[in-house]
């Protein structure tokens, strides 16, 4: 058996948490470790849990996600799949170190092309978005 992929959430949306909880609690080989609200919880959630993909939204009040993931792929070996429905930010985030986006607007329609993102991206592989290959 694979093993298992610990996923943080950080969205602001509590809506948006939900649904990505919901999608990977379907999924056998992964676990939701958290779901932070902001860019400071998300870290002290990082250090605590120690996931294997951070599922991260763009757009946050306060620290932003682009400003985190400069953060955390100068901290941390971290795969970070960003999120967010501004598919004109992708190129960005991935030039900044994402190593996937995908757009938040199908989370529910595409739940299994997230799914296999997030898989990509914990064994190692820049998973660009199904929209970005």
């Amino acid at each position: 058996m694979a093993a298992l992929i610990g996923v943080l959430v950080v969205d602001d949306s509590l809506t948006i948490r939900a649904m990505l909880e919901t999608v990977f609690a379907r999924e056998r080989d992964m676990k939701v470790l958290g779901n932070a609200a902001s860019a400071d919880e998300a870290q002290r959630m990082i250090q605590d849990f120690r996931p294997t993909v951070v599922v991260l939204d763009i757009a946050m009040p306060g620290v932003d996600g682009l400003t985190l993931l400069d953060r955390l792929v100068k901290e941390r070996r971290l795969q970070v799949v960003m999120l967010s429905s501004h598919i004109e930010a992708a190129e960005d985030a991935l030039d900044r170190g994402a190593v996937g986006f995908f757009d938040k607007r199908r989370i529910l329609s595409d739940a299994k092309g997230l799914v296999k993102l997030i898989r990509r991206a914990a064994d190692g592989h820049v998973a660009r978005s199904p929209l970005l290959s």
